[in-house]
């Protein structure tokens, strides 16, 4: 039987977003922007799944705009958000914890001129509001930090750092990577105070493919894919309706019933942390707070044995991003644990689907582990 316990990096696509994107490929396949019946009806697709999605991230339909990735809403709004404010100044501040779409972005503004500040996480690998406040300045145009790390589940205060924004009187924008945090930690756009927020479907079961980006209204940035005149006029190309669809139907499902599905991953990770101590109690816990990520270490064990040794029972989790493909992971790195911590490190990844059976398997699998391969 497989245990899938990945769902940091992606997830299982629902039933209900399979069953609408297979609706947008063969019924409803116009192009939004043809003016006949064909076209009209896509239209009316994307703009009920755009107002399915707004309403779960808590902001006007018009303020979202529908992308190719979470890595791409990362981008778009780092590099247009910089650019719209250059002319107050030329400084970034973010953090040392960010996810590659973010870090790289941030490279590229380095090299066009921009001066970047990185702050150093705490314990978990969150962000605190103060360490913002201590090296704002006046030329300072944009804050971009991950609301829930992908690596950790650290949760960043990112009200608390709106607020440190406004007490300064800054004209900085600020940007999350809601990514990992979208279904999984309550927060809603329009009290959270970001001007940009990046959000994904396929890690709330929809399909690769898709994701979107909440401009606050009013912020005008450039488009950064250049054509036609969709999504606002902010990202040329003709709308992906399979995905948009699939996204909304994943949505529609989880945004009712999310505060049931969140308390039960938190007690699923809880009761798997707990039987691990219990039978391992030299086994590391690095996690934050959020419900569905559990980052755990066998310090002098290496990840990719551990990992083996669990794949060979069906049973899949992973060692960090899985954007790093197998390089150490920057985030471990940053907030400042022991070598042999970071190589033993795995990430366990829930999700709504994620049962009792497969956690159990998987304490089950690790303290097997934890007592034969010592012996090897």
């Amino acid at each position: 039987m497989e245990h899938y316990l990945d769902n940091s990096a992606t997830t299982r696509v629902c039933d209900e977003a399979a069953e609408a994107a297979l609706n947008a490929m063969q019924n409803i396949y116009g192009n939004p922007s043809s003016t006949h019946t064909k076209g009209r009806e896509a239209k009316k697709l994307l703009d009920s799944s755009r107002k399915e999605i707004a309403h779960a991230l808590g902001c006007a339909a018009d303020e979202l705009i529908f992308t190719s990735c979470g890595s791409e809403s990362d981008n778009t709004a780092i590099i247009r958000g910089a650019e719209s404010r250059q002319r107050t100044g030329k400084h970034i501040i973010s953090s040392s914890v960010e996810h590659d779409a973010v870090r790289r972005s941030l490279g590229l503004m380095e090299e066009k001129g921009f001066e970047v500040t990185y702050l150093t996480p705490d314990s978990k690998g969150a962000i605190r509001a103060e360490d913002v406040a201590s090296v704002l300045r006046d030329d300072t145009v944009l804050v971009s930090l991950m609301l829930v790390n992908n690596e950790t589940g650290a949760v960043t205060d990112i009200k608390a750092v709106s607020d440190v924004l406004k007490a300064a009187g800054s004209k900085a924008l600020l940007h999350t990577d809601a990514v990992q945090a979208f279904l999984k930690i309550p927060f809603s756009a329009d009290k959270l105070g970001a001007d940009m927020i990046s959000i994904s479907g396929h890690k709330v079961h929809a399909p690769k493919g898709i994701g979107a980006l909440y401009i606050r209204k009013g912020l005008k940035l450039k488009p950064f894919i250049l054509g036609g005149s969709q999504e606002y006029g902010l990202r040329a190309g003709t709308e992906a309706m399979p995905q948009i669809a699939a996204f909304a139907a994943a949505v529609k499902v989880a945004y009712p019933k999310m505060s049931e599905y969140t308390n039960r991953m938190r007690t699923l990770k809880e009761e798997l942390k707990d039987r691990i101590e219990s039978a391992i109690p030299w086994a590391v816990f690095i996690g934050g707070d959020a419900p569905h990520i559990l980052s755990l270490s066998l310090p002098g064990f290496r990840s990719e044995v551990l990992m083996n040794y669990l794949e060979a029972r069906d049973i899949y989790v992973s060692k960090s991003s899985a954007c790093k493909k197998g390089g150490r992971s920057h985030v471990l790195e940053s907030i400042g644990l022991d070598s042999r911590i970071i190589d033993g490190a795995l990430r366990v990844g829930l999700s709504r689907f994620t049962s009792e059976a497969d956690t159990e398997a998987f304490a089950d699998a690790v303290i097997e582990a934890s007592a034969s391969l010592a012996h090897r």
